[in-house]
């Protein structure tokens, strides 16, 4: 057995090492080198409400499950615990990572004292799965009103065949819209007011019409409009009623489709959002 498969080997290394060898005398003309195809980029945004469902039943497989069927590269998390009592003190990012197979970055926004003594301090933010490898990420907090949840951006660096992509996930506070003007401000200073290669999702707590959103869509692309169909509705997860969470791309992204996803709708409060995007090819030259 072991011969039989070693000779199908072998021939397809010397097939790879010829092309090798055709490549690298081509390579001495000048000519632009073949470049892949664009690249798809299928990611999503879930409010995934500490694993808890509607009726605050807590079950963080069944939001494994949800995040598992929409088979995203990478998606951005929002109210994700760590060592709360609430859910089990379960570090979430990390268990969600190793139940779907995926690596983690998770950007803490509240850092508390532990609820037992001899526990891991609290936290609670947002969180990034991705099936790319994450070369970097940092959370930056976000402009706070006193007596108000901090909030973040939470920007995680993607290697995506053999480039990068900054992929951001938010979550603005939800009854002040003043302050959700000035942490979109802040989050288009962070990310740059002509940036490429980037995506931000996240829970924003602002309809479209918004100035806050208007900020944000200044940088870029609101994905919905232009992929999407129907009102797009996100909240409540069981009477959907308006549209709160975003996929917003850099203008060198191109959208492809989006949807909400509402197959299990008592998962948690918020229906998740999944989109194709297609990132632009680059030729180098030799």
């Amino acid at each position: 057995m072991n011969h039989l498969n070693t000779a199908p080997g072998r021939r397809r290394f010397l097939a790879v090492a010829a092309g090798l060898g055709a490549t690298a005398a081509a390579g001495t003309s000048g000519v632009a080198a073949a470049a892949p195809g664009p690249r798809r980029l299928r990611v999503a945004t879930f409010n995934i409400h500490h694993g808890a469902s509607p009726a605050d039943v807590l079950d963080l497989e069944r939001v494994a499950r949800v995040i598992q069927d929409l088979r995203v590269d990478v998606v951005g998390l929002q109210e994700v615990d760590r060592f709360w009592k609430r859910s089990g003190f379960v570090d979430q990012p990390a268990w969600l990572g190793e139940r779907l197979g995926m690596r983690h970055a998770f950007g803490a926004n509240l850092d508390l004292d532990p609820e037992e003594p001899g526990r891991p301090r609290r936290q609670y933010g947002t969180a990034v799965l991705s099936r790319e490898p994450i070369r970097s990420w940092t959370n930056t907090h976000l402009p706070l009103v006193p007596g108000h949840e901090q909030r973040g951006l939470l920007r995680a660096t993607l290697e995506v065949r053999g480039g990068c992509v900054d992929f951001a996930v938010t979550h603005l506070q939800h009854d002040d819209n003043m302050e959700r003007e000035r942490q979109a401000a802040r989050i288009v200073e962070l990310l740059g007011s002509s940036p490429e290669r980037t995506v931000l999702v996240g829970d924003l707590n602002a309809t479209p019409e918004t100035p806050e959103i208007g900020i944000l869509t200044g940088a870029l692309d609101d994905v919905w409009p232009r992929a999407g169909s129907g009102d797009g509705f996100t909240y409540d997860a069981l009477d959907p009623h308006a549209r709160i969470d975003f996929h917003l791309a850099s203008r060198d992204l191109r959208p492809l489709t989006a949807q909400v996803v509402t197959a299990d709708p008592e998962a948690s409060d918020h229906l998740p959002v999944v989109s194709d995007l297609e990132m632009p090819v680059r030729r180098h030259r030799r």
